[in-house]
């Protein structure tokens, strides 16, 4: 029996990123297919491509809208949060789709390697002004350069994320990000 493909709406691009970026942080990148996509959308395997030549592309696609996003949230974070203690208990509460990609990094391809790459390097460098701002202000300590501290939190807090995750338990993880922040 012949099924009618109902035409697809302008932002199918976008539906099908909400849809990759689920399938992502549920199951990895290398969990889920073009099919499972098309599948929810009610659309075919061969629109999906029309969208994203490749699975490679869907992929570097996402993580650009995902650190677009994410930049936007620390932007938000900076222009209305005062204290470094406060910006980092807020960072702590942005969910890392680059974290869950990191856990696949050798499986990815190149330029999906290269963007997770720079989300992190964006991080630590915001991470690094924070910690250098509650150093000068007195509301943060560490024996260490900033620098270092910024690759210590966000290794930490991407570690309690992965730990966290197959327990099914936030507090698992908010505990961790916790005891991070309270050592500064």
């Amino acid at each position: 029996m012949a099924t009618t493909e109902q035409p697809a709406p302008a932002n199918t691009a976008s539906r099908i990123l909400d849809i990759a970026e689920r399938l992502v942080q549920t199951r990895g990148f290398n969990g889920f297919s073009y099919a499972d996509i098309a599948g929810e959308l009610g659309i075919t395997k061969a629109s999906l491509h029309y969208h994203y030549p490749g699975k490679a592309e869907l992929g570097e696609s996402l993580i650009v809208r995902y650190a677009a996003r994410f930049a936007e949230a620390l932007r938000r974070i900076d222009d209305t949060i005062p204290g470094a203690r406060d910006k980092l208990d807020a960072y702590v509460g942005l969910l890392c789709l680059c974290g869950i990609l990191a856990a696949e990094y050798q499986t990815l391809p190149d330029a999906m390697r290269a963007a997770v790459i720079r989300f992190f390097d964006d991080n630590e460098a915001w991470l690094t002004n924070v910690l250098i701002a509650g150093a000068q202000d007195g509301t943060l300590r560490s024996h260490r350069p900033a620098a270092d501290g910024a690759k210590m939190l966000l290794s930490g807090l991407e570690g309690a994320m992965l730990v966290a995750r197959p327990y099914d338990d936030l507090q698992r993880f908010q505990s961790a990000a916790d005891g991070l922040i309270a050592s500064l």
